[in-house]
């Protein structure tokens, strides 16, 4: 059995959607029959689970194989600072998990193949001659050391994944050799999605009008998602129903005095990942407004919320972006503006007013079975495999 060791900068659990990916992913590798390890980030003030199972529920795993999870010390004072004087203190505890993950790697794990999510533990790992190194790209740095730490990684390690398009064809750029790339977009959890209730279920359950055309936006509020301009939009609509299901608490707070205002938009918070399918399957429409910078938004980003749409048939609205244009095709959803809430709420009133939905959601449910973690797992173990020798 290939054993697979995952390193990941990621708080766990957490509100906050890479921990999520990062969950699945591991769950993912494991139902696939890789004896996989998932090496995160051991942060500090983070909510305590009683172990590796309680863990894994938090996150909606279904039983079955589940990876070992390990918590990997790391430097972390980020959180006692302002979130402006953060930059220093995130970049060193990026650095010490970094090492220490590596560490942790060459002790334990010498014949493992490792997919790392960071680029700073991968060349770690190379210049060490860890043979089975691969590197899991989700953007590409700006600063000119980064990338040359990057390039190093690349072109130490067996093989590269771009999270999406745009990061495959800005590590080319660079440099990075296009054969030793593949691309694979993000995924859904399939067993979140097997036994939906129906929309007048789904609806009760969440104390949402029966008769109301119902716009659901699931995932985080940073400011490039464009959430401020799905508010601006829906005070324009407001024959519309707005609800935004997520976000880490202080950003909801920032959020709700403009929220308050439109009148029609209501704002649940984080919700556990079991609860976001039961907002999809209450939904008429799905959004993702997404800004046209930084390039995390317009180029790299493959968000979640995507492929949870594919899962449950949901028509989209979306911002017409490079990042969206990558995942998704011209007639499986609406493509707006970006940057721009009149063309987000015209958008939103076309759909809800017409009837493309039909035909939008039979394309993308028809996507769903190719966008799911196991399928995307197994890709990549057999992409790694081809590469490992």
């Amino acid at each position: 059995m290939t054993e697979l060791v995952l390193v990941a900068n990621a708080r766990m659990p957490s509100q906050r959607a890479q921990s999520l990916q990062v969950a699945q992913v591991a769950a993912s590798f494991a139902r696939a029959g890789a004896r996989t390890t998932l090496l995160h980030a051991l942060r500090r003030d983070t909510p305590a689970v009683s172990d590796a199972d309680a863990l894994w529920d938090y996150y909606a795993v279904p039983p079955g194989p589940r990876p070992a999870v390990r918590g990997v010390p790391c430097v972390d004072w980020i959180d006692a600072l302002p979130r402006r004087l953060q930059f220093v203190p995130a970049r060193v505890q990026e650095l010490s998990f970094a090492r220490n993950a590596a560490r942790v790697v060459q002790r334990e794990h010498a014949g493992a193949w490792v997919l790392s999510r960071e680029l700073e533990a991968a060349r770690h790992l190379v210049r060490r001659g860890h043979r089975a190194t691969f590197l899991e790209v989700h953007r590409v740095p700006g600063g000119a050391t980064r990338r040359r730490w990057l390039l190093e990684a690349c072109a130490g390690a067996r093989g590269v994944v771009a999270i999406s398009g745009g990061v495959r064809d800005d590590l080319v750029a660079l440099g990075v050799d296009a054969a030793a790339l593949t691309v694979a977009h993000d995924g859904y959890e399939a067993a979140r999605f097997a036994d939906l209730p129906s929309r007048a279920e789904a609806r009760r359950a969440l104390d949402l009008p029966q008769d109301a055309v119902v716009v659901v936006y699931t995932g985080g509020l940073l400011a490039w998602k464009g959430v401020d301009l799905l508010v601006e939009a829906a005070a324009q609509r407001p024959e519309l129903r707005v609800v935004v299901a997520g976000g880490m608490d202080a950003d909801v707070a920032a959020l709700r005095p403009a929220a308050e205002r439109a009148g029609n938009v209501r704002l649940d918070g984080f919700q556990p990942p079991e609860r976001v399918a039961l907002y999809l399957a209450a939904a008429d429409l799905g959004v993702v407004p997404n800004r046209s910078t930084p390039a995390i938004s317009a180029r790299y980003t493959s968000p979640l919320k995507l492929f949870e749409a594919m899962a449950v048939g949901l028509p989209l609205v979306v911002s017409d972006l490079p990042s969206m244009r990558d995942v998704l095709a011209e007639d499986e959803a609406l493509f707006v503006a970006p940057d721009d809430a009149g063309a987000l709420a015209a958008g939103l009133a076309r759909l809800a007013g017409t009837r493309p939905c039909a035909r939008l959601a039979e394309r993308l449910r028809a996507r769903a079975p190719e966008a799911t973690w196991d399928a995307r797992a197994a890709r990549l173990l057999a992409w790694m495999a081809a590469r490992a020798g």
